[in-house]
């Protein structure tokens, strides 16, 4: 019996670090004011007849604190580069320079950060609700072993126990990185 309970764990602890994982990446893709490689990550590019990642046409770098930079492999992808990061929704100009574009980030205002601390908490209550459709599966799951007698009442509640501290543990990862984006964005 130990053993389903570690296998139905093993899923539902891979399942909620996927979720917790996808939220990282939300946050990555949220500029704090300083520069950083993965805020272009999101940015998908029309090349060669395709939506393409950024990385996929050019290296991302950060040589500065306030500027990010695009090295295009190929020269005719420059224009394309340029307005996929103009149209990105994340409120930055770049400028070609050559075979670099260069991307500014601008100084934050207060409304802008406050704003992206909204999203911030949305992403997170968005991580939350998966997390906690995760934890109905597994409740789910115990139910019906229940229900077929291939595990007792006593073995049932024990499992929900875990299920729900295992859930517990997430929640709490959940804020402790909403709380430090939150700083991050903060920071001035």
């Amino acid at each position: 019996m130990a053993a389903d309970l570690n296998t139905l764990k093993q899923d539902l602890t891979r399942r909620m670090d996927g979720a917790i994982d996808t939220l990282k990446r939300e946050f990555n893709g949220l500029r704090t004011g300083r520069a950083h490689p993965g805020l272009l990550e999101p940015v998908r590019v029309s090349a060669y007849g395709s939506e393409m990642p950024l990385n996929q046409v050019g290296s991302i770098g950060a040589p500065e604190p306030r500027m990010l930079t695009v090295q295009v492999w190929d020269k005719s992808m420059i224009g394309a580069v340029e307005k996929a990061i103009r149209d990105s929704g994340l409120g930055l100009n770049p400028a070609a320079d050559g075979m670099v574009v260069r991307v500014p980030i601008p100084q934050l205002t207060t409304d802008r950060r406050n704003e992206l601390v909204k999203t911030a908490h949305k992403y997170a209550e968005g991580t939350r609700v998966a997390v906690r459709g995760v934890r109905r599966d597994g409740m789910e799951q115990i139910k019906a072993q229940e229900k077929k007698h291939t595990i007792g009442e006593d073995v049932a509640k024990t499992w929900s126990d875990e299920v729900q501290k295992l859930t517990d543990q997430y929640i709490k990862k959940i804020d402790e990185t909403l709380a430090e984006k939150e700083k991050d964005i903060k920071q001035v």
